[in-house]
């Protein structure tokens, strides 16, 4: 069913609420795909992304999509994948369609973004590095943009220190942006991954970038914003991570300093300020994560896990309200959580009241 979403992926108007819409109504991405004029309408299609579809559908050659696509050994990943990042696909609106060169693993949950200005002053490259290179060893994914300047040092201190490191790009992922990250890219398809959500072929165009950003925010537990004006990509993307109830960190720097002011200005404004990478690491319950990843791979979840993800959610939740609604006996339940909270599912914020660190899987299923 691939050949439908590569489809979708390219008619102007249909995004993801759109398409949610139509599978909401067809049932599947190859019945939204062949619907009627009158389902489509039914779906909340506007004439004009009614017309887009049908023109696509009278133009596109969807095998030959595929077959394009599969010549570039670029990979796919769509909402009915189990490996589609679960993380990303708590936005309101994530990307259909991501294309991949290089590889998701499991322990990407655990992803931090390190975001800043291509015109990157020495002491903002400095910091970047210093940060990252610490992050990265406490087995942090390290996420960012492939762009000059701050990007770029976070993807080499992510792969200097041994570690992961994923690469949003704004455009396909046939060229890449800009031309002399080339070799940093091919590094980093090795070490992590490039992602995008635009097929092959698609430029590095201005308008793609603020759309990039909020992928860059979506797969990571939170966002350090090193330097960067109050205008930049940088702060677009800490303000995208506050939409997504993700949490934003910022290096603070001389008030003097232009390339400082995104940073200062979200500190004033609530972000946790920087100075050194422990900071992160604290604040996101990241200081054990080679413990974690450990405790997931070697310990299967057991049907007390399972049954407690049932009573679990974003709001805190006693132990002993859990135990009310489990029916299960109290020891048996806070074992099962110490193993949860080492597995880094679930957290305990204070009072033994526990909220899941991370969603069990998709929250967006197609049946």
């Amino acid at each position: 069913m691939l050949k439908y979403w590569l489809g979708f992926n390219q008619v102007p108007g249909i995004g993801a609420k759109r398409l949610r819409a139509l599978l909401d109504t067809c049932g599947s991405i190859e019945a939204a795909w062949h619907a009627s004029e009158a389902q489509l309408i039914e779906a909340g299609l506007d004439r004009r992304s009614l017309q887009s579809l049908i023109h696509a559908r009278q133009t596109l050659d969807l095998d030959q999509e595929v077959q394009r696509l599969h010549q570039t050994q670029i990979r796919t990943l769509t909402w009915e994948d189990a490996a589609y990042p679960a993380r990303l696909q708590q936005l309101d609106a994530p990307p259909p369609v991501l294309f991949l060169r290089g590889e998701l693993l499991p322990e990407d949950d655990w992803a931090v973004a390190v975001v800043g200005t291509r015109r990157a002053t020495i002491y903002g490259r400095e910091v970047a590095h210093r940060l990252t290179v610490t992050l990265a060893g406490a087995g942090v994914t390290v996420v960012s943009g492939l762009a000059r300047g701050i990007d770029a040092v976070a993807h080499r201190a992510a792969m200097e220190a041994g570690g992961r490191t994923l690469a949003v790009l704004g455009n396909g992922l046939d060229s890449v942006y800009p031309p002399e990250h080339r070799d940093l890219a091919r590094q980093i398809a090795g070490q992590g991954a490039l992602i995008s959500e635009h097929p092959p072929g698609v430029a590095p165009e201005s308008r793609n970038f603020p759309a990039r950003n909020r992928i860059i925010s979506g797969l990571s537990l939170g966002v350090v914003v090193v330097e960067g004006r109050w205008t930049s990509g940088a702060v677009i993307t800490a303000k995208q991570a506050l939409e997504q109830g993700r949490e934003v960190f910022a290096v603070p720097g001389s008030i003097l300093a232009p390339s400082s002011e995104g940073p200062n200005r979200l500190i004033k404004e609530g972000a946790t300020p920087v100075l050194d990478a422990n900071d992160v690491l604290e604040a996101l319950n990241l200081t054990q994560v080679a413990q974690q990843l450990d405790a997931r791979h070697v310990l299967p979840e057991d049907p007390t896990e399972m049954r407690l993800l049932d009573f679990l959610s974003r709001e805190p939740r006693h132990v002993d309200e859990i135990r009310r609604q489990a029916d299960l006996p109290v020891n048996e339940i806070t074992s099962a959580l110490a193993m949860m909270e080492l597995k880094g599912m679930v957290r305990q914020v204070g009072g033994m009241n526990y909220v899941l660190a991370r969603e069990p899987g998709p929250i967006y299923r197609i049946s």
